[in-house]
């Protein structure tokens, strides 16, 4: 009836190829999280 098969190339999964990136991509927001807050900080001082 219906043929339901996987194409020969199957794409990957969005998670599973920025989970690689996260170590070096959570220290680069963090740190600019925390330059971000100490400038709105600044500012309003």
């Amino acid at each position: 009836m219906s043929d339901h098969h996987e194409p020969a190339t199957a794409s990957q999964d969005p998670i599973e190829a920025i989970t690689p990136m996260i170590p070096i991509v959570l220290p680069v927001v963090g740190g600019l999280l925390i330059f971000l807050l100490a400038f709105i900080a600044v500012a309003m001082a």
